[in-house]
């Protein structure tokens, strides 16, 4: 055997070998955080991080449908007033803990899972501090938001032997499963290249900008927090990891791009005029939750969209390289007229499209477009799921089942375990480093991979 094809056999079964083990690490996490259930205990749970997300739907909804197999032991947050609203929202009698005694919690409420649902740039020192303590962790996305968390994420995990589930909801949708099916499938054949490109209206787009979530110390950038799940639904489609980003991205129209700015909608004097006045007040649940607390942490859930301190990217575009060799071109805009994506995959035997959002001017038109090389092409949309509950179009509720049911099965490995969570940000991450050098940025000089994991 000559030298090249002893080296294209070695490589061929390292990565057969490595998605082995990393579907056998999925399949096994929900059993993992299960084995409490199974020997006729309910998993203790303890939320830190009691915003909107981590107190309604890994609070409220988590109590409400898995009683049965779960219970909160304590609340934590730095702002020990929101966890007490939280508390009664919730509808739990459990104790309060500042976040500077996270570890006291630990110690004293014994939970087996943490529930990470904080400030993205806070995710990774809680979930691997939780570990280090004995418990598993379940994280909201992103992970992390800087490279060297990533590294210390996974070294842990591997050094404690615990378990961490990162909730990527968006693997749940129809589409997304459709898609999954027939890249699987192998209708396309190999695929060579894809597109992905997402839309955020001015609603839901803004919305970003008047949080934390527009400062990239906050959230790592949009890159990180939002396209974090787009960039783990094309690794789990794909089945594949980045090797290279190349990216651009500039704030073109949020933050500096505007003649006049106030501190929050609330005070300002420019309410008149300004298309992106929110009037937060409307909302109850915001006013109880943000504006009846703001006081002791200065968090402001009102923010101006035109603050100068806004650097989160609202326009930006990535070019990323996979192991595999398929080439995909991403693109995030924050600031549309309408809200939605367009996803392709160009494959040796067709073309796949999926239009996933608002067309009045085809409104009968379908969502899947296949087109297969000397054939017709074949179009449908999905049907909805049956049992659609909890938020996000019933994704959120998919997730939950799958961590605190028994007996769950897992047929398109949707459950996402510490290595596709640490593989979505690290794209994020290499994208924001490309944009601000210029330069193509190669994953493996980011994090050192452990060897048993590294192709």
């Amino acid at each position: 055997m000559d030298l090249k094809s002893h080296q294209l056999d070695r490589r061929a079964f390292l990565e057969k070998s490595t998605k082995l083990a990393m579907a056998t690490s999925a399949l096994t996490l929900g059993s993992h955080l299960q084995a409490s259930a199974q020997s006729g205990k309910k998993l203790k749970l303890a939320l830190v991080g009691t915003g909107s997300r981590g107190s309604a739907t890994w609070g409220r909804a988590v109590v409400e449908r898995y009683s049965d197999q779960v219970e909160y032991v304590a609340l934590c947050d730095i702002n020990p007033e929101r966890a007490e609203y939280a508390k009664k929202y919730m509808g739990v009698n459990v104790p309060v803990y500042h976040a500077t005694d996270f570890e006291r919690m630990i110690q004293e409420a014994r939970p087996d899972t943490v529930i990470v649902t904080t400030t993205d740039c806070f995710h990774a020192h809680y979930a691997t501090r939780a570990m280090e303590l004995g418990c598993d962790v379940i994280c909201e996305k992103p992970l992390a938001t800087e490279a060297e968390q990533c590294q210390k994420l996974l070294d842990t995990e591997k050094a404690t032997g615990k378990k961490l589930i990162v909730t990527f909801n968006a693997r749940h949708g129809t589409t997304s499963e459709a898609i999954k099916k027939i890249i699987a499938g192998d209708e396309l054949g190999r695929i060579i290249s894809a597109e992905f490109q997402e839309y955020l209206d001015i609603s839901h787009g803004a919305s970003y900008f008047r949080r934390w979530h527009g400062k990239i110390r906050f959230s790592g950038s949009l890159l990180v927090h939002k396209a974090s799940h787009h960039f783990d639904q094309m690794n789990w489609w794909l089945d594949a990891e980045p090797e290279e980003v190349h990216a651009f991205g500039k704030v073109a129209f949020y933050g500096k791009n505007h003649s006049f700015r106030s501190r929050n909608c609330r005070s300002c004097p420019y309410q008149e005029k300004c298309d992106f006045y929110w009037d937060i007040t409307q909302s109850q649940r915001m006013m109880d939750l943000y504006v009846a607390h703001e006081e002791v942490d200065g968090y402001l859930r009102d923010g101006c969209v035109w603050d100068n301190d806004i650097d989160s990217y609202d326009s930006m575009t990535v070019e990323v390289k996979y192991r595999n060799g398929v080439i995909l071109g991403y693109s995030l805009n924050a600031y549309m007229p309408y809200e939605g994506q367009f996803i392709a995959f160009n494959g040796e035997k067709g073309r796949l499209d999926v239009f996933n959002y608002p067309r009045p001017w085809e409104p009968e038109s379908p969502d899947f477009r296949l087109s297969l090389n000397f054939k017709e092409p074949r179009t449908w949309t999905p049907e909805p799921p049956k049992d659609a509950h909890g938020g996000h179009g019933g994704m959120d509720g998919s997730l939950k089942d799958l961590i605190f049911l028994e007996n769950q099965k897992d047929p398109l490995e949707q459950l996402a375990g510490s290595r596709a969570g640490v593989m979505s940000s690290l794209i994020g991450i290499a994208a924001r480093k490309s944009i601000e050098t210029g330069e193509r940025v190669k994953i493996a000089d980011l994090i050192d991979i452990p060897l048993a994991w590294r192709f």
